[in-house]
């Protein structure tokens, strides 16, 4: 069975699209080859990599990507969750399919480390409510 193909795209790759890129897998990895990049590349965020590790998913040795890197295949499936990255790429060769989640960003979230935590767990939920609508509707038959 060949699996679709998934790209999450972000602005900076550092949060979003790295929480999505493990949570899909971690949700639906059977069914879908999974990236994350970003129009600029910078590191995954540590607090991206906790909220993470509280479900269960090791973002640890994930690192920041630039999407340049990652267009030389096909993908079935781009997904942007930054409103910035969707106005930045307009179009994508090769991408069968396309879908923007406006996320909020947790990395400009502001206060006390447990504050900022905060953010990023309802971050993280978001796209995990997110993915499993979409997953319900791309449930084949």
């Amino acid at each position: 069975m060949n699996k679709e193909r998934v790209l999450f795209l972000c602005t900076h790759n550092s949060a979003r699209s790295q929480m999505a890129e493990g949570l899909l897998r971690a949700m639906a990895g059977d069914r879908f080859d999974v990236a994350s990049a970003g129009t600029e590349a910078t590191r995954v965020h540590p607090l991206a990599i906790r909220a993470m590790a509280e479900r269960g998913i090791d973002l640890a040795g994930h690192t920041s990507k630039v999407f340049d890197a990652l267009m030389r295949a096909p993908w079935d499936y781009l997904i942007t969750v930054c409103d910035d990255a969707n106005e930045r790429c307009p179009f994508v060769p090769g991408v069968i399919k396309r879908l923007h989640w406006s996320l909020q960003d947790p990395s400009r979230a502001a206060g006390s480390d447990d504050d900022r935590l905060d953010v990023f767990r309802r971050v993280r939920d978001e796209i995990e409510s997110r993915i499993s609508a979409w997953l319900r509707e791309t449930a084949q038959p």
